[in-house]
């Protein structure tokens, strides 16, 4: 039998590193915090999912308050002590969640939690979920990192480090001071691309919340000038590459290769293990696959993990905003 008990986030933590699990940092006390901080998100509470004796899971969730309704927020959770064996087990965690939030909190619409199956959830609303990534070993040195790349990455890697005249560093202190050069070049990479991007505090706000030991700034100067940056989160041993942006002056010339390249070689010899570059394309998200052929060069294998999904509390309801999301998207 399945029971959801209650637990704080500190307690989480503890427990969840007693049974040799990182944690994703949206699973954490500190994210909790800075979520606090943004208007329409407040955490709601965290559980401990057992069977038995036996720990299975831990899930955090965020209250998200939008549009005249609510739904929790789970990111990267349920945290899973071992992945679920099959699609049977995952839904009878899943399913005793939303009972329990069912319970407890007569507001919800709906669950947004990341599950390894897709049988018997619905597809996210909003947002774009993804179900492979990229990580990178950045364990063993530079040389180890560079040499556990593709052959093309390698080769990429290296023209940027002969060729590249961009400085690569670690700039958290000063971004955490003033954002506004790094998030001149986030307006260019927008406009570039075709997303206009959050408002600066977003960003700015995001790095002093988390503070140096959650969250890293590392950018590329050519004769002084920020010409490209990225935005990573630190948890435990694992690293994951949030936000990023370049100039379009500087694509031709290999500075992400080697902005990236040096991300891995500081953050490895900080002691982390794996740097995660959030998200590739694939059947189940097609619009992310123009990021492939940039992220998959730096690692032979891709990483399968967890894709957020809807789980309705209130049905009727959820069935009215789908409906919705339907005649919006015909509209455009």
């Amino acid at each position: 039998m399945i029971t959801i008990e209650s637990i704080d986030l500190p307690d989480l933590e503890r427990e969840a590193a007693g049974l040799g699990i990182t944690l994703p940092i949206e699973q954490t006390k500190v994210w909790a915090d800075f979520q606090a901080e943004i208007p329409g998100r407040t955490p709601w509470g965290a559980f401990r999912i057992k069977r038995g004796a036996e720990v299975l899971a831990f899930c955090s969730l965020i209250d998200m308050d939008t549009h005249g309704y609510h739904y929790l927020r789970s990111m990267h959770g349920p945290t899973w002590v071992n992945k679920p064996a099959d699609a049977a087990a995952e839904h009878e965690v899943i399913d005793a969640i939303a009972a329990e939030v069912k319970k407890r909190d007569h507001n919800v619409a709906f669950l947004r939690l990341d599950t390894w199956f897709e049988d018997g959830y619905e597809r996210a609303l909003s947002t774009v979920p993804y179900d492979r990534t990229v990580v990178i070993d950045i364990t063993g040195g530079d040389d180890e990192i560079l040499a556990r790349m593709k052959r093309r990455g390698r080769r990429d890697v290296r023209k940027a480090l002969r060729e590249c005249p961009a400085e690569c560093a670690d700039e958290t202190a000063q971004a955490i001071v003033d954002f506004a050069e790094y998030y001149d070049v986030m307006v260019e990479t927008g406009k570039r691309d075709g997303f206009t991007p959050a408002p600066i505090t977003d960003y700015s706000d995001m790095i002093a919340a988390l503070g140096a030991d959650h969250c890293r700034v590392f950018a590329a100067r050519i004769e002084g000038r920020v010409v490209a940056w990225s935005i990573v989160t630190v948890n435990g041993d694992l690293a994951v590459r949030y936000y990023a942006g370049m100039r379009n002056d500087v694509m031709r010339l290999h500075v992400t290769d080697k902005l990236l390249y040096d991300e891995c070689c500081i953050l490895g010899s900080q002691g982390l293990k794996r740097y995660d570059l959030m998200g590739i394309g694939s059947d189940f998200a097609p619009s992310l696959m123009g990021l492939n052929e940039f992220k998959t060069k730096f690692t032979e294998e891709v990483t399968e993990v967890a894709a957020g999904h809807d789980i309705p509390i209130k049905k009727v309801f959820y069935k009215s905003l789908q409906v919705a999301k339907t005649v919006k998207d015909r509209i455009r």
